[in-house]
């Protein structure tokens, strides 16, 4: 029997249920994978008994799905920070260049949204701002999942595009950026303190697509944290009520992130050595031309199959990121 008042806090419950589910899901493929071990090795043996070549290919098949799955469990192992666990809130902006820049975040957005689906993660849209002619300015989405923050973490920084801009009448190669920023989802069993008195709230009618009632009311909120200068906005929901925490959400995990990365510049000075992500320092290329190629130069994988990254295959770059200990 639970102890008293324990069930009475259902974040709480809802996150230790989540975590049960997680852990009795990696003992079920662990098992899996023994027991499909096992029929692999008794069918190898059946074909060198009987001098079967026809098992080969089966043999083969199976041993690759195998190992294909023990990496993604050693991959899991991995994640093992405080907040790899956490659902993740992920920022994209717009770099200079208007729309071309602006195209390319909405690229990246559709990218990440279809990662999150191949996942089984779910999406919901915390802002969106969408570009003067085409695209994307910003958007931040939250995706939820077992994990994902621990994945999301390695697309943290500066995304790079070449190619001939759909644009430019005369053809012309252009090279884009757009940031991406990744934040750990803080529940409230962190203590983070924010003075309502240090914020200022501002409502606004939304923009964008949305029925009679989103467009036709200021049910837009936008939150500016006065004594570290954040600014957060949503208006994806139907009520300002909504919004609110939504924001007060966004500014939990942005307060959070700061501090953190106060705690590392200390860590950094101490150590003698820093490494600041700036603007145009990009983690990772996606060249459409003169050549396909996507390239993560922290950790030099790379493929030429551009269109299976853009639509969500970037398990490869994650992958490589963590087993770098990056």
């Amino acid at each position: 029997m639970a102890a008293p008042g324990f069930w009475d806090n259902p974040d709480e419950a809802q996150k230790i249920s989540q975590e049960v589910t997680a852990l009795k899901d990696s003992v079920d493929r662990y098992r899996s994978i023994s027991e499909r071990y096992d029929d692999m090795a008794v069918l190898c043996q059946l074909g060198m008994d009987e001098n079967d070549e026809s098992v080969y290919s089966e043999v083969k098949a199976a041993f690759e799905e195998i190992n294909r799955d023990i990496e993604h469990l050693e991959l899991e192992l991995m994640l093992s920070g405080e907040y790899d666990a956490n659902p993740a809130i992920l920022t994209l902006h717009a770099g200079a260049g208007g729309t071309e820049a602006q195209d390319w975040c909405q690229m990246l957005l559709r990218m990440y949204v279809r990662w999150a689906e191949k996942s089984n993660f779910t999406v919901e849209t915390m802002d969106f701002l969408a570009g003067d002619e085409a695209g994307v300015k910003s958007a931040t989405i939250r995706i939820v999942g077992h994990n994902a923050y621990g994945y999301l973490k390695a697309e943290k920084g500066v995304h790079r595009l070449v190619r001939i801009s759909p644009f430019d009448a005369s053809g012309r190669r252009h090279t884009s950026f757009a940031a991406v920023d990744v934040m750990p989802e803080i529940d409230d069993t962190v203590e983070i303190n924010i003075n309502m008195a240090d914020v200022k709230v501002d409502t606004y009618r939304a923009s964008g697509a949305g029925g009679q009632h989103i467009n036709k009311t200021d049910s837009a909120v936008r939150m500016t944290h006065m004594p570290t200068g954040l600014v957060v906005q949503c208006q994806s929901e139907r009520s300002q009520i909504q919004n609110r925490e939504q924001c007060l959400r966004f500014l939990r995990a942005k307060l959070f992130e700061l501090e953190r990365r106060k705690q590392e510049q200390v860590l950094n000075d101490i150590g003698g050595e820093y490494h600041a992500i700036e603007w145009g320092s990009q983690i990772r290329s996606y060249v459409f031309h003169p050549y396909n190629m996507v390239k993560d130069h922290r950790t030099n994988a790379e493929t030429g199959n551009v269109q299976a990254v853009m639509d969500g295959g970037i398990d490869m770059f994650i992958e490589a990121y963590l087993k770098n200990g990056l």
